[in-house]
């Protein structure tokens, strides 16, 4: 039986971590795993501490940025107050990137808050920023977003002539975790006063993080496909139709077959109304 050299074994662990999305690394050095069984006399001990070591590495790095002085209820009020004090998209864009309440912008890089064409008639509104987004400013630049223009492509849209793009939290969580309620809840009085300045003719919930956030349902799967209505806290409505987040399509490809139906859905509502 043929057997892997080095080289050629290392070469297939990367291209399975890109297939599985891995893209930066835990720890801050890296760790020979491969030097180790758990069958040497002190190997697993040794595997648990450089776990432990970079998890512990990760929390005092976090520890590490000031977080905001302001409570959550606090946060929330001074967020409602500078959304609704803002009637224009670039004062809105200038009052999310001034904002103080969130904790996560102490540890973000950049505050990233749409990109593509203020007054668009259709508003996408995915979940957070990961570490592209976070780098560049913009949401939907990696992996996820060139899948997202590739879909928005096939019914004749994109982000630089007829789409806008944002997300319901406007910082990079620490490790690309899910955005917790309360940190969604202090960003929300910002998604809700875009959307009704915006005023687009549909807005694409892309994921379940999102789908919570606007519409108070759980359950992407079976939320997918039916349109609803988004209600902004200013009491106005407008057409929703929730559909798989693109980074779900890169790790689930049987699921594009859904969400081209979504598409064409979003584009027979957009060309109608």
């Amino acid at each position: 039986m043929a057997t892997l050299s080095e080289q050629d074994a290392a070469r297939a662990v990367l291209r399975w971590y890109a297939e599985m999305g891995v893209d930066e690394a835990v720890a801050p050095s890296p760790a020979d795993y491969y030097s180790w069984t758990r069958a040497e006399p002190g190997a697993a001990p040794r595997i648990e501490a450089v776990r432990a070591q970079a998890a512990a590495d990760a929390a005092a790095e976090y520890a590490a940025h000031e977080p905001s002085a302001l409570s959550t209820d606090e946060a929330i009020k001074a967020a409602e107050a500078a959304a609704a004090a803002c009637d224009t998209f670039e004062a809105l864009d200038a009052a999310v990137k001034a904002f103080e309440g969130c904790p996560l912008k102490a540890g973000a890089k950049n505050t990233v808050f749409t990109d593509g064409v203020p007054g668009a008639d259709l508003l996408v509104i995915g979940e957070a920023p990961g570490r592209d987004e976070d780098r560049l400013g913009k949401p939907f630049v990696g992996r996820a977003g060139q899948l997202l223009d590739r879909m928005l492509a096939a019914i004749g849209r994109s982000r630089e002539d007829n789409v806008l793009i944002s997300n319901v939290i406007f910082w990079r969580p620490p490790a690309n975790r899910t955005p917790t309620a309360l940190e969604t809840a202090v960003c929300r009085p910002f998604v809700d006063r875009l959307i009704e300045i915006t005023e687009p003719k549909a807005v694409l919930i892309a994921g379940g993080a999102p789908l919570q956030a606007l519409l108070g349902i759980t359950g992407i799967m079976r939320a997918r496909g039916v349109w609803r209505e988004v209600e902004t806290m200013g009491g106005k409505r407008y057409p929703a139709l929730p559909t798989y987040h693109p980074a779900f399509l890169l790790r689930q490809p049987a699921g594009k077959r859904l969400a081209w139906a979504d598409l064409q859905s979003l584009d027979a509502r957009l060309k109608d109304h």
